[in-house]
C-alpha cells in the first residue's frame, strides 16, 4: 500500500486550526492536531467489520519513528485477528498490578524503616501522660536523645546505641541523675512500643533499653539508690531565716543596687516556709491557684491533676502556713496563680525555685559558673547541700518527733495508703487528725524561729 510519509519537519510544522484535523502517515497512522496545539498519534483500523481508533501517545513523548514502530506492531496484531484495544486493556491491567506491587513493597520498606522519632512522637501522643502535659519529657528527649537516635530506624536501635548515648550524658557530662532518668524513660517507651503496631514487628529482638544497666552509664562513685536523708535541724532553720534577713538588709542598704547582691526573692522565701510547714511538693506549690486557697478557713485544695499521686489533697493550713500565704497574696495581688511567672500567663516553673536555691550553694555543684545565674554560697547551711524536697522530708520528720502517728503523717504527705482495697473500703479522710498534725508542726516552727541564734 502506498504511503504519504510524514517527515519530522512536517510533524513539527503542523499548526492548530479552529478544529482538530488529521495528517496521514499512511496505512492508518495519523498525526492528530487539536485546536489547543496538542499533537497525538492515532492508529485507525478496522476489526470485526467496525472502524476503531487507538491512541499511540503524544508527539512530545513519542517520536515519528516510534509511532511507526508501534503502528507496525499493532497492524500485525490486527492481521492475527486480535483487537489492539483489548490487548491494551490487558497491558494496562498488568501495569496496574505491577504498580500496586511496587507501591506495597515501598510501603513495606517504609514501615520497616520507621524512625525512632516517629515512635517517640506516637508514645508522647498516646502512650504517656505526665502532669506537665509531657513538656519535660519532650524537652529532655529533644536535648539528649533525638539528636542521636531520632532519624535512626527503630529496628536498628541497639543496646550499644543506648548505652553509648547515656554514657556521654552520665560519665562524660557528669549528669548521672539525668542518664538514669533517661534510661527509665527509654525503657518505658520501648515497653509501650513492644505491645503495639507498627512498632512491635520492628522489635523482634526485644527491648534494647532493658539490656542496659544503670551502673553502666553513670560514674563509679554515683549512688544509684539516690536516697537522700538530708533534713534541716532547728539551728539550720533559724540560720536560714537569719540569712534571708541579712541578705535583704544588705541589699536595702547597698549604695548601688546594681552592684549589690540581690537577695532571694520574697516569693521563693515564702515558698520555702510553706513547703516546710505543709510538707507539700515543689510542683504542687508552684501549680497552686488562688481559687483553691481559702484564706478565711485556712484550707488549700490541691486538685488531683497537680498532685504526683493523682489524688485530690486537702491541706489544712496552720497559723504559720496561713501567714505565708497571706504575705504571698500581698505580692501576687490579682494574679490567678499563687506563684505567677514573669509574664503572669502561667505559673512559676518548679525548676525556678530549685535553681535559685541550688545556685546559692555553688560549692556543691560540679560545674563551671553559668552566665546570668547566681553562683555563690549564700544559702549554704552547716549540714551540707539542701534542696526543696528536703524541706518536705524535714517537715515530716518534725511531725514524727512531735508524736504524729505514721498513718496520719503519710496522709499529710499525700502518699497512697492501704492499697486499692484499703482505699475502696476505708473512706475516712482523717481530716481532724491531719489538721492537728499541721497545727502541731506550724506551732513548732514558730517556736523554733522565736529563738535567737
Amino acid at each position: 500500500m502506498a504511503r504519504d510519509l510524514l517527515t519530522v519537519k512536517a510533524v513539527r510544522a503542523a499548526k492548530p486550526t479552529g478544529k482538530e484535523y488529521l495528517v496521514s502517515d499512511g496505512d492508518g497512522l495519523f498525526l492528530r492536531v487539536l485546536p489547543t496545539g496538542k499533537k497525538t498519534w492515532q492508529l485507525i483500523y478496522t476489526h470485526s467489520g467496525r472502524r476503531r481508533k487507538l491512541s499511540l501517545g503524544d508527539m512530545d513523548d513519542v517520536t515519528l519513528a516510534s509511532a511507526r514502530e508501534r503502528a507496525n506492531v499493532e497492524r500485525e496484531r490486527i492481521a492475527g485477528g486480535l483487537d489492539p484495544r483489548v490487548a491494551l486493556i490487558a497491558v494496562e491491567a498488568e501495569q496496574a498490578k505491577e504498580l500496586k506491587a511496587l507501591s506495597a513493597e515501598a510501603e513495606r520498606r517504609k514501615a520497616e524503616d520507621l524512625p525512632f522519632k516517629a515512635m517517640f512522637d506516637a508514645w508522647l501522643a498516646d502512650g504517656v501522660a505526665r502532669g506537665d502535659a509531657n513538656a519535660e519529657l519532650r524537652r529532655s528527649f529533644e536535648k539528649n536523645i533525638l539528636p542521636t537516635l531520632g532519624a535512626k530506624p527503630v529496628r536498628h536501635v541497639t543496646e550499644s546505641d543506648i548505652r553509648d548515648l547515656l554514657r556521654k550524658i552520665g560519665r562524660t557530662r557528669g549528669k548521672c541523675r539525668t542518664a538514669v532518668l533517661q534510661l527509665a524513660d527509654l525503657r518505658q517507651l520501648f515497653r509501650w512500643a513492644e505491645k503495639r503496631k507498627p512498632w512491635r514487628p520492628l522489635l523482634i529482638e526485644g527491648n534494647p533499653a532493658e539490656l542496659v544497666e544503670a551502673k553502666q552509664v553513670v560514674l563509679a562513685e554515683y549512688d544509684l539508690a539516690n536516697e537522700r536523708d538530708r533534713i534541716l535541724t532547728a539551728d539550720e532553720i533559724r540560720t536560714l531565716r537569719d540569712i534571708f534577713v541579712r541578705m535583704q538588709a544588705e541589699y536595702d542598704n547597698a549604695p548601688n543596687k546594681r552592684t549589690g547582691v540581690r537577695p532571694v526573692s520574697a516569693e521563693t522565701r515564702l515558698s520555702i516556709w510553706i513547703m516546710l510547714s505543709t510538707c507539700c511538693r515543689i510542683g504542687e506549690l508552684c501549680n497552686a491557684r488562688w481559687e483553691h486557697v481559702n484564706l478565711q478557713t485556712g484550707e488549700w485544695l490541691v486538685p488531683r491533676e497537680s498532685t504526683k499521686t493523682k489524688v485530690e489533697w486537702m491541706v489544712f493550713l496552720s497559723d504559720f502556713a496561713l501567714q505565708q500565704f497571706q504575705a504571698l497574696r500581698q505580692i501576687t495581688k490579682d494574679s490567678i496563680w499563687c506563684f505567677p511567672s514573669r509574664d503572669e500567663d502561667s505559673h512559676l516553673s518548679p525548676k525556678s525555685v530549685s535553681k535559685q536555691i541550688g545556685d546559692r550553694q555553688f560549692q556543691f555543684k560540679k560545674r563551671k559558673p553559668l552566665k546570668n545565674r547566681r553562683n555563690d554560697n549564700t544559702l549554704v547551711l552547716p549540714g551540707g547541700e539542701w534542696t526543696p524536697h528536703d524541706l518536705r522530708r524535714t517537715g515530716s520528720t518534725l511531725m514524727q518527733s512531735l508524736g504524729v502517728s505514721e498513718h496520719v503523717r503519710e496522709r499529710c504527705l499525700n502518699h497512697v495508703v492501704g492499697g486499692k482495697l484499703g482505699r475502696i473500703y476505708g473512706r475516712y479522710e482523717f481530716a481532724p487528725e491531719k489538721r492537728d498534725a499541721w497545727n502541731v508542726l506550724g506551732a513548732h516552727l514558730e517556736s523554733i524561729l522565736k529563738v535567737k541564734n
